[in-house]
């Protein structure tokens, strides 16, 4: 009785489990640009998170899972890698803010700029009316500073399939704008199909 009450609640706890990892990875890869270990912002938290989210998950997955301990040890192992990245990105991202400058895929941003996925390089761009820069890609991000209709600039590369610009002075990336708020100078307009 006690070791089928026992089989019972491991197989229960693999589940839950299973269940977390599935809930979890999603969380982490978004966290992660490319792979588990490639944390938008660079540093070694994430690394170091994963690192110590497995053992511990481990050792607690190998304990709730009795009966299945190395099944349990796995899932667990698992589940706080996944965790661990997550808190470890989560925690480099915010020392990169803090820096003044940071440096992500070859680019230069401003502390307060959120980094993001970098599409293609930009060119020279000028604003079409007068509109908000963001410190991330989406218009509920802190306003950042603000481009004057005509206003020139760099546009350091676009980013969610074109919808944003980042906006770059001097070589730092400051902001992000919509792409409905601006345009491509001289001969580019043609390669962005205006």
């Amino acid at each position: 009785m006690t070791k089928t009450l026992n089989s019972k609640f491991a197989t229960a706890a693999l589940a839950l489990s299973v269940a977390a990892a599935m809930g979890a990875a999603p969380v982490a890869a978004n966290a992660a640009q490319s792979g588990p270990f490639a944390c938008a912002a660079s540093g070694q938290k994430q690394e170091k998170g994963a690192l110590i989210g497995a053992l511990v998950g481990g050792l607690l997955g190998s304990q709730v899972s009795k009966n299945e301990r190395a099944a349990g040890a796995v899932v667990g192992a698992g589940v706080g890698a996944a965790v661990g990245s997550y808190a470890g990105c989560n925690a480099q991202t915010r020392e990169a803010y803090a820096a003044g400058t940071y440096r992500i895929d070859g680019r230069t941003l401003a502390g307060y700029v959120q980094p993001a996925r970098f599409e293609r390089a930009g060119g020279q761009f000028a604003a079409t009316t007068r509109v908000n820069l963001r410190a991330a890609p989406t218009t509920s991000a802190r306003a950042v500073g603000m481009l004057q209709p005509g206003e020139r600039f760099q546009a350091m590369a676009t980013t969610h399939g074109g919808r944003w610009v980042l906006v770059g002075k001097n070589g730092v990336g400051v902001g992000y704008v919509a792409s409905r708020y601006v345009m491509p100078t001289g001969y580019q307009r043609a390669a962005y199909g205006y």
